[in-house]
């Protein structure tokens, strides 16, 4: 794979925490311009992930009958779109909607960037890849909370959405460009009709399975982070947008290194040697917040440095357990990255509303479900490792 691919592929999957990181700092302020509580703002979050589900799914099977680059470069222009319309959205029921196009539109790259991978590199280098595209992908949650409290303070909540109609613009340049073709030719391609036996096949795979699990019950914890951090340290610990900005560049600082650790350790050991250990450290990290918490309910620093571990174990266990699911499936990498992608920000979506759900005024409802999809990353991965061995290789 050239570095020039290794970059779109980077900016395209950057699309997901873009989209989320970027307008974090402005919930408060969203919340005065539609009337509302910042809670309500939290359900364009939600839908937000709804979207990503739900566009995966049909993106994979595109992917796999059509090709990598016509459905790319579709995804790309709705997302282009969709961005301006938020921009310009006169109701919180408006910017909702919004928010489920926009995600239909940008789960495009996601999907895609995994199968072009999956094409061009064998399991252990994907693996690698993974962990360099989490490095590009690391400037996104570090610069883009900072970088949209400054428009928020400057221009306004609807200039952060115009800068993502920009940036993805250059992105479906980018794509139109620089990126060539990558299903193998020699394949022949998956007929539309066969989508629903492909992702039957891949449902009834539980090495697979356990895979997507494992690491997507620790996107959702990661996620609701996301949904839940910023009335927690905006308004529950007074911080401003802009410090809040720093914090998470913090936060993503602890994921890159997490990552850039992982792709060195794969030179000495498997992602599967790798993948239940970190979830071990994953567990501690998660829990020490709780207990924080509860002794220091007015001090965030525990929370905040916690968490940031947390995020750095991340940077570890998400490729292993993403390179696991993608393996053995080469002919419907398409389907198996949008069934992957689909169930991972489903949870993802799932412990964001249930975050805006149980909110209590305190910190517990996010760290209390942090917590407990942690522990359903361990459970998930622990039964991978018994099966795992089931599968070809």
């Amino acid at each position: 794979m050239t570095n020039s691919i290794l970059f779109i592929i980077a900016a395209l999957s950057a699309f997901g925490p873009l989209a989320v990181d970027f307008y974090l700092p402005s919930f408060p302020a969203m919340a005065t311009a539609f009337s509302t509580d910042v809670e309500n703002i939290q359900h364009s979050l939600s839908s937000y992930f709804i979207g990503l589900a739900i566009g995966q799914i049909i993106y994979g099977s595109l992917s796999d009958r059509f090709g990598r680059r016509i459905p790319m470069l579709v995804g790309v222009g709705i997302f282009t779109l969709t961005s301006v319309a938020c921009a310009l959205a006169t109701s919180l029921e408006w910017l909702i909607g919004l928010r489920f196009l926009q995600a239909l539109g940008g789960c495009a790259g996601m999907v895609i960037g995994r199968a072009v991978t999956r094409d061009l590199c064998d399991p252990i280098n994907s693996a690698k890849v993974f962990s360099q595209l989490m490095l590009i992908m690391g400037v996104a949650p570090m610069l883009a909370p900072l970088g949209g409290a400054l428009l928020l303070e400057s221009f306004g909540w609807e200039s952060i959405f115009i800068c993502l109609a920009i940036f993805s613009a250059l992105c479906w340049v980018a794509v139109l460009v620089g990126l060539p073709e990558t299903r193998d030719p020699n394949e022949p391609p998956a007929p539309l009709s066969g989508a629903l036996k492909a992702y039957g096949t891949l449902l009834c795979d539980k090495a697979f399975m356990g895979y997507v699990f494992s690491g997507g019950m620790a996107l959702a914890a990661k996620f609701a982070y996301i949904s839940g951090s910023p009335f927690v340290f905006i308004q529950l610990f007074g911080l401003s947008p802009e410090q809040y900005g720093w914090l998470f560049g913090l936060n993503a600082i602890g994921f890159v290194v997490g990552a850039q650790l992982n792709a060195r350790l794969l030179n000495y050991q498997s992602p599967d040697y790798w993948l239940i250990r970190v979830v071990w450290v994953f567990i501690f990290c998660t829990a020490t917040p709780l207990v924080s918490v509860l002794l220091m309910p007015d001090n965030f620093w525990p929370i905040l440095l916690s968490l940031t571990l947390a995020l750095s174990a991340l940077g570890l266990l998400t490729p292993n357990a993403m390179v696991g699911a993608m393996a053995t499936h080469g002919r419907i990498a398409g389907s198996a990255s949008a069934l992957m992608g689909c169930l991972q920000f489903a949870l993802a979506a799932f412990a964001s509303a249930l975050v805006a759900t149980l909110h209590d005024g305190t910190a517990m409802p996010m760290l209390c479900v942090i917590f407990g999809c942690a522990l359903l990353s361990l459970a998930a991965t622990k039964a991978t490792q018994r099966k795992a061995t089931d599968r070809p290789s």
